[in-house]
């Protein structure tokens, strides 16, 4: 028997980030030691059928429908967000004021404000907060991070950074709501370019101080959602309007006096997952594709490039898993952010990346915004 302190972890929402979360709160203990045992507690959705087949599908123990039922709970300490970004900032805000801790799925909310309002509370707040920001938790983009840490590839020149998806290519692709502004706060540019911000400010350790981008909605469009079906019933609408970008492009500046290309877009016909990050250095080059998500490319003193395979025990998180050479996959990094939440929330520490970054990464957006709007006039990232 574990004399080790159970938390209760609530959760709302149990779409697509739910499920991996859940996975993610599932499989923790079983390849980490852990300082805290997490009991899935309770899951929150608004349908009650379906969230009960979730709940018994994915492993949590009770359902509500209402996230505030969720956030008074006793038996609840930990209070994981995977819900669209219109409700980040109330749920997050709710929860810290009633003493839980918090992880957020990203981006951190949908405006600059909300984002503002969210630190201010985890700033007054008993309880820990982190935005929930995977990638920083693959084990190639660590072991990067380190590379640049320990000066292996010297002062940071130029960062070239994508994420290419195809997954919305075709037209007749329902209008879900990652493609309304009013729940999703951006596109292309929120949900897969604030990964790619993020990645580069934490593997270079630098920040984007001013970008100039452009921005664009190629299928202006799109037929109903299936939530949305109902108004056709009604009316002779049969599609609706697309208000988010379907891919960014911007560059900007970084704060140590390096250049940064970035690239978001759900049009890459024939690209998955492409998150792609190449750091080039005074001394030395990092390349990394995650849909080779297992190894780290390395040019050291002008040569070529090195194929790591990170997969060794003192390559970070891999030694919790298989032995060398057996890869990692998605859902790994997830299992790493909960680890690492976990250890924060026994010691004491402040878990990253905190609200803050969540903050500053959602400056980086509402900039591009700005800019794109501007016909790409080059904008101060506002502190």
């Amino acid at each position: 028997m574990s004399d080790k302190t159970t938390v209760g972890v609530g959760m709302v929402g149990y779409a697509f980030m739910g499920r991996v979360h859940s996975q993610a709160w599932r499989s923790v203990g079983a390849f980490f030691d852990l300082p805290l045992v997490p009991r899935m507690a309770v899951l929150a959705g608004r349908s009650k059928e379906r969230t009960e087949a979730a709940a018994a599908q994915l492993g949590w123990a009770d359902v509500e429908t209402d996230w505030r039922e969720l956030v008074r709970r006793d038996d609840v300490q930990i209070v994981d967000i995977c819900t669209p970004g219109d409700s980040h900032a109330e749920i997050a805000i709710a929860a810290l004021q009633a003493g839980k801790h918090v992880i957020c799925e990203k981006p951190l909310a949908n405006t600059v404000a909300e984002a503002e309002a969210m630190v201010a509370a985890a700033a007054g707040a008993a309880g820990k907060s982190m935005v929930a920001f995977n990638y920083r938790r693959v084990p190639a983009v660590a072991l990067a991070r380190r590379y640049v840490e320990d000066g292996r590839i010297g002062e940071i020149r130029h960062v070239r950074a994508a994420y290419l998806q195809d997954w919305i290519v075709d037209p007749e692709f329902p209008l879900v709501w990652r493609l309304q502004k009013d729940k999703a706060g951006a596109g292309a540019l929120g949900d897969i370019g604030s990964h790619i911000v993020d990645a580069a400010q934490f593997i270079t350790g630098e920040l984007v101080v001013g970008v100039s981008a452009l921005t664009e909605t190629f299928i202006k469009e799109r037929p109903l959602a299936e939530e949305s079906a109902g108004l056709a019933a009604t009316g002779s609408a049969t599609k609706g309007p697309v208000t988010v970008d379907d891919a960014a492009l911007f560059i900007g500046r970084l704060s140590g006096g390096g250049l940064a290309s970035f690239e978001a877009t759900r049009f890459a016909n024939g690209r998955k997952n492409a998150m792609r990050m190449e750091i080039f250095g005074s001394r030395g080059s990092l390349a990394f594709d995650f849909e080779a998500m297992n190894e780290l490319w390395v040019s050291s003193g002008g040569g070529g490039f090195e194929r790591i395979l990170v997969t060794e025990p003192d390559h970070p998180y891999a030694g919790a898993w298989w032995p060398p050479g057996h890869g990692l996959g998605y859902e790994h990094t997830f299992t790493h952010e909960v680890r690492d939440f976990l250890e924060a929330v026994a010691t004491g520490a402040d878990p990253t990346p905190s609200f803050a970054d969540g903050l500053r990464v959602q400056r980086v957006l509402a900039a591009v915004e700005q800019s794109a709007a501007e016909d790409s006039r080059y904008t101060n990232v506002e502190d």
